[in-house]
Parts: C-alpha cells; sequence; structure tokens
C-alpha cells in the first residue's frame, strides 16, 4: 500500500529547527532563533514550537538528531506548513540527507524554508539550482572541516601529543602536552601480544586477564578493548 502524501499545512504556521555543531558556534541558537523571530514577524507567520540541536554535525545521519525528528513530527502535530531553518547549512551539511529531510517534511505537509527566503516547494529551475547548489557548497564547507582536523590531529601526533584520549600503554608527560610510556601498561600489552603469539583467542586472552586481576583502566577487561590492543601492535 503506497504512503499518501500529507496535505499540506497552514502557511500561517511554523516549526523551527536549529542546529548548532561543536566547530560552528558562530552560528549560535541565539542568533538563530533571532533570525526566525524577525522572518516570522515580517511575514505573519506563527513560530509555534522551536526545536534545536546541540552539538551535531550537519553531516550526522538524521536519526543521530533528534531535535530534527522531533520538529519533523511536530509538523504534523500543529497542522504546520513551514519548517522553518536559518540557512540550508542548518538544515544539513550532507546533500543525500537536505533533500531527504526536505522530502520527510513534505511528506508532513511543510515546507522547508529559510529566513532568506528559499523553499523547498519552489520547483522553477532557478529555484532550483540555488538550493542545489547550496546544499553542494554546505557538504563541500563539512569536507573542509574534516580534512583540517586530520591534519591539525596527525600534525599533533607525529609531535607525540595528546590527540584525543590517552592510549592504554602511555600517560601525560609532566608538561600535560605530550605522552610518554606508562610502564605497568606496556607489560600488559607485551603480555597481550605473547599470549596472542601462542594462538589464543580474543575471548581467551580477556578471561586470562580478568582471571589474573592485571589491571584495567575499567573494571575489567573487555573483547573490544583487547582487540583494539592487537590492532594496534600489528599496525
Amino acid at each position: 500500500m503506497t504512503q499518501r502524501k500529507a496535505s499540506k499545512g497552514n502557511d500561517s504556521k511554523a516549526i523551527g529547527y536549529i542546529r548548532v555543531s561543536t566547530t560552528e558556534q558562530h552560528l549560535g541558537p541565539d542568533a538563530q532563533r533571532a533570525a526566525m523571530d524577525s522572518w516570522c514577524a515580517a511575514n505573519g507567520v506563527e513560530l509555534v514550537a522551536v526545536y534545536t540541536d546541540h552539538g551535531i554535525s550537519g553531516r550526522a545521519a538524521i536519526d543521530k538528531r533528534p531535535a530534527l525528528i522531533d520538529a519533523i513530527n511536530a509538523i504534523a502535530e500543529h497542522s504546520a506548513g513551514v519548517l522553518l531553518v536559518q540557512k540550508r547549512d542548518r538544515l544539513a551539511r550532507d546533500i543525500t540527507n537536505a533533500v531527504l529531510i526536505d522530502t520527510m517534511a513534505a511528506k508532513n505537509g511543510a515546507a522547508v524554508i529559510t529566513t532568506e527566503g528559499e523553499t523547498s516547494d519552489a520547483n522553477d529551475p532557478n529555484s532550483f539550482l540555488q538550493r542545489a547548489l547550496k546544499d553542494v557548497l554546505a557538504q563541500y564547507e563539512a569536507l573542509q572541516i574534516a580534512a583540517r582536523t586530520r591534519a591539525a590531529l596527525a600534525v599533533k601526533k607525529s609531535r607525540g601529543e595528546r590527540v584525543g584520549q590517552v592510549p592504554f600503554g602511555h600517560k601525560l608527560a609532566a608538561d600535560g602536552v605530550h605522552l610518554v610510556e606508562h610502564d605497568s601498561e606496556q607489560r600488559v600489552i607485551g603480555l597481550v601480544q605473547a599470549l596472542r603469539a601462542d594462538g589464543l583467542s580474543l575471548r581467551a586472552i580477556t578471561a586470562r586477564l580478568n582471571d589474573d586481576d592485571v589491571p584495567a583502566r575499567g573494571k575489567k577487561w573487555h573483547t573490544t578493548t583487547v582487540a583494539r590492543l592487537v590492532a594496534r601492535a600489528a599496525a
């Protein structure tokens, strides 16, 4: 049975969606909300609800963005005809996700509209091209950010500086920046390597470490932790 497209909601009602990632704090929730309030006041639209995803990348899968899902569901609940965002890149920094969100909003009866006046149900050639270009640019910028982050982390790692969580077998040096070997944890790594060389499975090694009360960073050893140690040693 095919799903029927929902009838168009009331264009005088809007659901607002705000997204703030950890790398884009200049696009904070207050600024996005202010832009929405101004747009609604200028266009005679009631902003009936606003949902905010904090610290969420625009490339994150839709099911990893709870506020976005709530916003889409609220469209039908309030019979709203507008899903309002400040800019297209607040919707997504992934072309596929952007199109999918447009489709999900439309099925619930709303068009995605930005405070700059773009609308997802304007399908004339120029509007389509402008939306597509902005979605492509948003993904391009996200890829640039990711590339710069990887490069910066690679430089830090090459200098022996901490990158994220301190890996097992190391500890922070007195300067609080560089890593030095943790003697007792290095001995554990050596033991894991020796047991693996003797043909023990990851599960057997894990059981051996726990049975012998070998100190772990958590309460006990887990197979996934042992697997990571083995993989690091083989790299």
